[in-house]
């Protein structure tokens, strides 16, 4: 074989050997492509999975930390609801409304006093209607201010704690003693009165405190103090997505359902709805020949929880 011809089956032979790196490289480039993918599914996927797990315990901490209202909730802290179904079963037979029957209504205000305050009480005294307010401690000037307007416009100064801080209220009887001294204490020195209504934080069927409820309301009980729950919700504390006319019909729905009935609802400045369904919501009630009435030593015990059910 002469030179060129050597020279050209060379060239050949490292043509073909090129060749065979190029496809060799190829398929190892696609067999790493593969597995690397396969196990970024495999991350994902478990990403995936534990984010999942996230998310359902998330849910469940917003559902304990909602009490109920409900709520929870909310309240910012605050307001924590029961379920609507449970406030219907805790509701006493007997109250129960006939068709004939005059149905009372006690409007409730937890949380305040708030920029609404203000507001509200005004939208009340244009309709010469009384209410509850379920008040927190607070000693800036335009709060002390509304203690004393809702006690000198003839409505009811009732107590919500005074931190409304679940861990700090509900972290023992101590505590709890200390923060029910603290509120009533407050509005005695702002107010002159001794307020003897109050309302738990989550109401007294709330799922947050760590400690038997029983033992804050045996103490009550020891105080002379009356506590309050509710029976119908405005739905405030449960979702911002409803517009006043909603807070109205799902008041509407369910007072007729009492003879008495304590209506869950929100003075706080994040609730504008509150307070622009507040006097379509009176004028509906009057129109029903409802009765509007402050909570009083008369009224009927509206609780989710007694010592006799614990």
């Amino acid at each position: 074989m002469d030179d060129k011809a050597k020279e050209t089956l060379q060239a050949r032979r490292e043509k073909v050997s090129r060749v065979h790196r190029m496809k060799s490289m190829i398929v190892f480039t696609l067999i790493l492509w593969v597995i690397v993918s396969l196990l970024l599914m495999i991350f994902l996927s478990v990403k995936v999975v534990m984010l999942s797990q996230d998310v359902d315990n998330l849910k469940k901490v917003i559902l304990s930390s909602s009490g109920s209202k409900t709520s929870k909730k909310a309240n910012g802290n605050n307001t924590i609801q029961a379920d609507q179904e449970l406030l219907m079963q805790n509701s006493a037979e007997d109250n129960l409304a006939d068709a004939n029957d005059t149905l009372k209504v006690y409007l409730t205000f937890d949380d305040g006093p708030s920029d609404n305050t203000d507001r509200i009480l005004d939208i009340l005294d244009d309709y010469n209607v009384k209410a509850t307010f379920f008040v927190n401690g607070r000693t800036d000037d335009h709060s002390k201010k509304m203690y004393k307007r809702i006690v000198k416009e003839g409505h009811t100064l009732g107590m919500h704690s005074y931190s409304h801080k679940y861990s700090e209220v509900y972290a023992s009887l101590a505590s709890f003693k200390k923060d029910f001294e603290k509120i009533q204490n407050l509005l005695y020195d702002v107010t002159g009165v001794v307020s003897t209504y109050y309302r738990f934080p989550g109401g007294s069927s709330n799922r947050v405190s760590n400690s038997d409820m029983s033992e804050f309301i045996k103490y009550l009980n020891q105080q002379d103090i009356t506590y309050f729950d509710w029976n119908v919700m405005c739905g405030d504390a449960t979702t911002s997505g409803y517009t006043k006319d909603d807070l109205v019909e799902n008041v509407m729905k369910d007072v007729v359902k009492y003879k008495t009935s304590v209506v869950l609802m929100h003075d706080a400045a994040d609730k504008d709805k509150t307070v622009e369904a507040l006097p379509k919501l009176i004028e509906k009630l009057q129109q029903k020949g409802a009765l509007l009435l402050p909570i009083s030593e008369d009224t009927t015990l509206i609780q989710h929880v007694s010592l006799s059910s614990k």
